[in-house]
């Protein structure tokens, strides 16, 4: 029978704490913990995709020497967020001895902000009972969604988004493993969509390596449902410079070509606008015009109606005489 690949995200996963990219402060804080046997409750806040969970499995693995069975319990909070999961997989994990070299088991839960508040109660008792045997590091896109009872248990450690000289180090790693052929345009370009988040850079380049080993800049932003910079930023200005027709062109294809979201081509204005090469006080009106329009669309409205409104709105502006 057939095997299938593992997906790149798994088969490229860092598989000890000495191969985790960026994150260096935090990776030698965990080698220190390895070489004492000891570490205290952990919280790794961050956004999505820059090495949580990643380091928190490195971490067991080097601690136990490849030896999870029965000293490792991974559990997704968001899958199973009710206090039911904390009295009853968690607990009686909590319960077992360790039958690994260290005296400690580690119980991960990945996405812990998504734990209903009873839930998360319920666990800060089981932190306390078992404390002696049993370790927990949470890993939460919003640590502020943790109760503080929880917090004040365990050590933060926040991870910082990774630079975009760890992102190029990995591609290249994946690109050498695979035989890829791949140019500095590509890799700006992946590094462009995936927004600081590495698993879904991964996604993109294997979805992209499926077509054609060679990969291009247009079959990157075309898996990735993005647009390219220069057609955003040709939307903004012709609405600057008040043609608007021109604008709405361009909306027309990022929607209907392409067929963006509205909240994607927002992010992408929102990222864009930083970078036009225009006054301050026009910055300044795009943002404005940006976070109203996401607002209305979040409540409900009407995605083309908004946008198209508010690149109306910045033609008007434009046509305003000075000092009006």
């Amino acid at each position: 029978m057939q095997t299938l690949d593992l997906p790149w995200t798994e088969k490229y996963r860092p598989q000890s704490l000495s191969e985790v990219i960026g994150q260096k402060l935090i990776v030698e804080r965990m080698k220190a913990f390895v070489k004492s046997g000891n570490f205290p409750n952990m919280i790794f806040a961050g956004s999505a995709g820059i090495g949580k969970t990643t380091c928190a499995i490195a971490l067991a693995k080097d601690l136990y020497k490849g030896q999870l069975e029965g000293a490792l319990l991974e559990l997704n909070a968001s899958d199973a967020r009710g206090i039911d999961v904390i009295r009853g997989a968690v607990k009686e994990f909590a319960k077992t001895i360790s039958i690994a070299g260290v005296p400690l088991k580690i119980i991960f839960l990945d996405e812990a902000d998504a734990l209903t508040p009873d839930a998360q109660h319920a666990l800060r008792r089981t932190m306390e009972k078992f404390s002696a045997e049993t370790r927990f590091i949470l890993s939460a896109n919003y640590a502020s969604k943790i109760i503080e009872p929880i917090q004040s248990r365990c050590v933060v450690f926040r991870f910082k988004p990774l630079t975009e000289e760890d992102m190029k180090e990995y591609i290249q790693r994946i690109a050498k493993g695979e035989g890829l052929e791949i140019d500095n345009k590509v890799i700006d370009a992946l590094i462009y969509v995936a927004d600081g988040d590495l698993r879904k850079l991964t996604n993109v380049l294997q979805s992209a390596a499926l077509q054609n080993k060679k990969i291009t800049e247009s079959a990157v932003y075309d898996v990735a449902s993005r647009a390219r910079p220069k057609e955003i930023v040709s939307m903004l200005k012709y609405a600057l410079e008040g043609t608007f027709a021109k604008a709405r062109d361009e909306l027309d294809v990022l929607m209907l070509k392409d067929g963006l979201s509205a909240e994607d081509i927002l992010t992408q204005c929102y990222r864009e606008a930083q970078n036009l090469n225009i006054d301050e006080l026009a910055k300044l009106r795009i943002i404005i015009d940006l976070g109203e329009c996401n607002f209305r669309i979040v409540e409900g409205a009407n995605e083309r109606i908004q946008l198209e409104a508010m690149l109306a709105h910045l033609a008007l502006i434009s046509k305003e005489k000075p000092g009006a």
